[in-house]
């Protein structure tokens, strides 16, 4: 072969095989699509934590609470106070005694018991009537009020001295006198009866305050 063919079929040659490293490859030819061989850049996963803001938000004062008005004081009920329901001894509620205390003077110590199961009080003076007469004794010293009354509770007693009257042309004598109760109230009282033989009724007859012992209905 001559230097010129053979320099030909060199040509040839490499022409082809630089046609064959730069041609698609058999999938190309055949209208595949070639898969890149380098992977695609992947993109950043978001940050978890979210950016922090320029200035946190100050927390709005709490409304202070509104002041709770003070409770009033609750009344104090009635049956708290173990008197509430005493209420003034009727003759009803009493047994009744005189007995001679001076013969010279012709004084009376009088006594009331109560009778009931329940207290009652005894208030001011007692009222005295002699008999069948109009008289009635009138009040010596003082008495208590009505909250300082003598509290009787059942079977206790009070007492009272009834001073006779002085004998003299107008006076009389009676054997018997009778006794109602102050009570406050329109009460219709049945008196109570005790026996006073040859007591002297004249208008200085006196009698006083209901007390809680003889000695000092005596002394008055």
């Amino acid at each position: 072969m001559s230097t010129v063919r053979r320099a030909a079929a060199v040509l040839v040659a490499v022409s082809a095989l630089a046609l064959t490293a730069c041609g698609p490859s058999e999938d190309g030819a055949a209208g595949g699509t070639a898969t890149p061989t380098t992977k695609p850049p992947t993109s950043a996963a978001p940050s978890a934590t979210p950016p922090a803001s320029s200035a946190e938000p100050t927390t709005p004062a709490k409304p202070s609470k509104p002041v709770k008005p003070s409770t009033p004081a609750k009344p104090v009920s009635p049956s708290a106070d173990p008197d509430y329901d005493v209420f003034p001894c009727s003759t009803y509620d009493l047994t009744f005694t005189a007995s001679l205390a001076e013969p010279t003077t012709s004084s009376y110590l009088l006594k009331v018991t109560n009778k009931t199961g329940k207290p009652c009080r005894v208030l001011g003076y007692p009222v005295v009537t002699f008999g069948d007469l109009d008289d009635q004794a009138t009040a010596r010293g003082a008495a208590p009020g009505i909250e300082e009354a003598i509290r009787l509770a059942p079977g206790q007693s009070a007492y009272a001295g009834l001073m006779g009257g002085l004998k003299g042309a107008g006076s009389k004598t009676v054997s018997s006198i009778g006794l109602t109760m102050e009570t406050d109230s329109d009460l219709e009282q049945k008196p109570l009866k005790a026996s006073t033989p040859g007591l002297n009724v004249s208008g200085d007859n006196s009698v006083t305050a209901w007390m809680d012992n003889a000695e000092d209905a005596l002394s008055l």
